[in-house]
């Protein structure tokens, strides 16, 4: 692919990234909310920046860290932590899709992308999305490159991606951070337990 780049207009809330799992007040939630909010925090860039208001139930033009802990925990309820996480994109695209039909939104579809499919179909998924204004919900496992230890057995929001000297980077975003991260490398944890992405259609 020819040399690119495109990032998210993604939202802040103060001086935060997106939204933090620091902030839950909910043990559960502070522990193992990661998969609730990434959903919160891709629906709210929806809401912000592909005209989907009703995705997030309070103001999206003044986002403040009350509103996103009320929106977490509606959330909760259909991405429940767990002592073994959410680990597989089906339980996740499953619980998304209970919470838009429960709250009555419509015109967005999911799939998965395995990790167990090839780098070059995940870089070029990830891409397309991007390009599309939609944030990638991340699952990665385990990882053999310790580096990449932060990210382990995690949920996390894909918002925008780098080409460098042919090498694809995307842009994540947790805990109300950026990181840039090596995709081929990321994508290849060196494990057979494999996470993934969900891709998301937006009518």
């Amino acid at each position: 692919m020819p040399e690119r780049k495109k990032e998210l207009d993604y939202f802040r809330i103060g001086k935060s990234y997106g939204g933090s799992q620091r902030w839950m007040l909910d043990p559960w939630m502070h522990i193992g909310g990661c998969a609730a909010l990434t959903t919160c925090d891709a629906f709210i860039e929806l809401a912000l920046h592909r005209n989907r208001r009703e995705l997030y139930p309070y103001d999206p033009s003044h986002i403040t860290r009350k509103d996103y802990r009320k929106f977490a925990m509606s959330m909760k309820l259909y991405l429940r932590p767990r002592e073994t996480g959410i680990k597989d994109l089906q339980t996740y695209i499953t619980g998304v899709e209970n919470y838009l039909e429960d709250t009555e939104v419509s015109g967005i579809t999911m799939n998965g992308i395995s990790g167990e499919e090839s780098y070059d179909m995940a870089a070029e998924a990830i891409c397309g999305r991007i390009d599309a204004g939609i944030p990638v919900p991340y699952l990665m496992l385990k990882h053999q490159d310790k580096k990449f230890s932060f990210f382990e057995w995690h949920w996390f929001l894909v918002t925008g991606y780098e080409e460098r000297e042919s090498t694809l980077y995307i842009k994540a975003a947790t805990y109300g951070k950026e990181h840039w991260l090596k995709l081929e490398e990321l994508w290849n944890t060196g494990f057979e337990e494999k996470g993934g992405v969900v891709l998301m259609e937006i009518e």
